[in-house]
């Protein structure tokens, strides 16, 4: 079969109809699979076959959408997480350890910015932030315990985009794998892989699943690091752990993913529900559609904001004066996601009146919904912040995320209007 387009593969990878004919692949609701004999036993335990053995470690439903993923994403592997938050926690686990450090974006998400500023540093892992806007601050900040480079593709909330080519080069010149968040874009609006990503995370919970229903989150490996760099000796001994493996050689094609799964996820246990699986699949296969319609809807939504006397500012990068503008236009061929933030003129007090206002958007914490929904940052997902912390993470107090749906553009500005009282 020739190579197929994203939107096929999001509509179809991974799955083959079997003898009974369905169309939909099966929910695996197991959590133990029965061994042919010993022997089969034995291969499974030492890497040696492939198959099944415990849901915690894997699941066929589980699989069936970590192929998809992979397939979106062009990776070696990807593995299914419990969320996307313990997505990035097992990611972090697999690089770092006591003493060493990460470099990260300082424009993340709250609870991103929250683990890896206090959560992190109790297990001895440092965390040093970077000014998106700056890729020589990144370099400034290498040490020879750096073990990771983190940004998001487009961050939540304030819109701010990473130069990944550059950031990229970085990384490859000091053997440090670069690590791109891509949940609020998608693969199907930006493929982090083709600009220098050695990783890339989801949380599926917001828009591969789409319709706010299950938890989930993925990590896919690009296969594109060298893992024997000399930065990762915990790659190239043998695992005391796990019989012995040594994870660069005996897996030089997806050794990230290998230990990520047998090392990290087998100790931490944040595996995947194969239902939430089952309703991700679902959501994926409409990815395509679904994201057309959220960028047009953002996008008309800004440029009506833009233009209302009593909104103070709007960060979209297609907005006039954004210094993401050139950057979104390089590297999002077709559009900018559903998220984005704008301001209210009377600060604080008049973002928390517009979201007790509005009726048909969501007051929320949640985005990538098909639904628009609306929060307030400042007094919810970014609350546990130091007023400190939230500057330096772009939060003010005026700011209003809101994650544009798929409703008629023209009801969703109506309510919005209606709310600006």
């Amino acid at each position: 079969m020739t190579k197929q387009n994203i939107e096929t593969l999001a509509v179809t990878y991974g799955f083959e109809i079997d003898e009974t004919g369905s169309t939909n692949p099966p929910l695996h609701l197991s959590n133990a699979y029965k061994f042919k004999d010993a022997g089969h036993a034995k291969a499974l335990f030492d890497l040696k076959a492939p198959g099944y053995i415990y849901t915690r470690l894997n699941n066929p439903t589980n699989n069936i959408l970590e192929e998809r993923i992979n397939a979106l994403e062009g990776g070696v592997g990807t593995l299914a997480a419990a969320s996307g938050h313990s997505a990035e926690f097992m990611t972090i686990c697999a690089l770092a350890e006591a003493g060493d450090e990460i470099i990260s974006s300082n424009a993340l998400y709250g609870g991103t910015f929250n683990m890896f500023s206090h959560s992190l540093r109790r297990l001895g892992i440092k965390v040093k932030f970077a000014d998106v806007l700056n890729p020589a601050e990144f370099e400034a900040l290498v040490t020879d315990k750096t073990k990771a480079v983190f940004v998001e593709s487009i961050s939540n909330p304030g819109c701010e985009i990473p130069d990944f080519e550059e950031i990229s080069k970085i990384a490859k010149r000091h053997k440090i794998p670069f690590i791109v968040d891509n949940t609020c874009l998608t693969p199907y609006l930006f493929q982090p892989k083709a600009f220098g990503a050695d990783i890339i995370i989801h949380s599926t919970t917001k828009f591969l699943g789409g319709h706010a229903a299950v938890m989930g989150g993925s990590v896919t490996d690009c296969g594109t690091f060298d893992w024997t760099s000399g930065r990762f000796p915990s790659f190239c001994r043998p695992d005391p752990s796990y019989h012995g493996v040594v994870y660069a050689g005996d897996f030089p094609q997806n050794a990230f993913i290998v230990k990520l799964r047998t090392q990290v996820l087998r100790d931490i246990g944040a595996c995947q529900s194969p239902f939430n699986s089952y309703l991700t699949l679902q959501g994926i296969q409409t990815l395509h559609v679904r994201m057309d319609r959220h960028v047009q809807n953002a996008a008309a939504l800004a440029e009506y904001l833009k233009n209302n006397a009593k909104i103070a500012w709007v960060k979209h990068p297609s907005a006039e004066g954004s210094p993401f503008k050139q950057a979104a236009q390089k590297y999002f061929k077709k559009g900018c996601g559903a998220v984005f933030s704008f301001g209210l003129k009377g600060g604080y007090d008049a973002g928390k009146k517009l979201i007790e206002n509005v009726k048909l958007c969501l007051h929320a914490t949640n985005l990538g919904d098909v639904r628009t929904v609306i929060t307030h940052p400042a007094s919810t997902t970014h609350s546990q912040l130091s007023r400190e912390e939230k500057l330096k993470t772009g939060i003010s107090d005026d700011l209003i995320r809101i994650s544009a749906g798929i409703e008629n553009i023209d009801d969703i500005i109506a309510d919005i209007e209606g709310a600006l009282i």
